[in-house]
């Protein structure tokens, strides 16, 4: 199937390793250009070579923003359109997990950090696309949720709480920016990324035992979904996170 992504323009968040990176390099393989975003540009330069090399074909901007700074978001968001004369794809990827224990323990900061960064960057990034882009000529938007949303976990509730919170912004935003605009989500399971490395580096082998499809996800598998949502594949999909996880919430429970 064509995904119609040839000549659309792409920007990322989180794009200088793990999934963000892996879903640049899958939508530049569909001849989109891409706009890689993160917090360090030194990091993302060095993306951006990669990109170049393996695909000359498309156009590729790095540019550095802290996810949660409006300001920051605003200039990665004029640069791409700048370049490339609008914004036909957004994926928000970026996320945070700066605690791990019960709830009862959470402090005040630390939640507040998860908020930004897992949360309404979705809202702050969505509304500057819409804003100074997708209004007028349409557009994809894909935020990476987690299974987290969607069960409970020991250690990480906050964090999945901020997912539970993308799921249902993706809905809610399916409804505000159609028909312009389809949002929907992907649900990865344990990925092996950077962020996840505590929860899977030390029992890959258990873990990867315990799982229907025999293995712990990397982060091409969640790049895949993500040119599907963004391409003329999904084109009557909205509203909807899909899951990505090997099997991990299908699988039985442990008497």
């Amino acid at each position: 199937m064509r995904t119609g992504l040839q000549g659309k323009t792409a920007l990322i968040t989180g794009a200088s390793r793990g999934i963000g990176k892996a879903t640049a390099f899958a939508l530049a393989a569909e001849g989109a250009n891409v706009v890689i975003s993160s917090r360090k540009q030194e990091a993302l330069d060095e993306v951006a070579a990669e990109l170049r090399k393996a695909h000359p074909e498309v156009g590729v901007l790095a540019k550095a923003a802290h996810v949660g700074d409006a300001e920051q978001a605003a200039a990665c968001m004029d640069a791409a359109i700048a370049e490339f004369g609008g914004i036909d794809v957004l994926v928000n990827n970026a996320g945070t997990n700066p605690y791990y224990g019960p709830l009862v323990d959470l402090d005040a900061a630390r939640a507040a950090k998860t908020v930004e960064v897992n949360q309404f960057a979705i809202v702050q990034w969505t509304s500057l696309a819409w804003k100074k882009s997708m209004a007028e000529r349409g557009g994809a938007i894909v935020n990476i949720a987690s299974v987290g949303g969607m069960v409970t976990e020991g250690g990480i509730g906050y964090y999945n709480a901020t997912k539970a919170a993308v799921i249902h912004l993706t809905r809610q935003f399916a409804v505000e920016l159609a028909p312009k605009v389809r949002v929907n989500g992907i649900a990865p399971g344990l990925v092996k990324t950077h962020l996840a490395r505590a929860l899977w580096e030390p029992h890959e082998e258990r873990i990867s035992k315990s799982l229907p499809l025999g293995r712990i996800g990397e982060p091409e598998d969640i790049a895949k979904a993500v040119v599907f949502l963004a391409g003329e594949t999904a084109s009557w999909m909205t509203g909807q996170t899909i899951v990505v996880d090997g099997g991990s919430i299908v699988r039985p429970s442990i008497a």
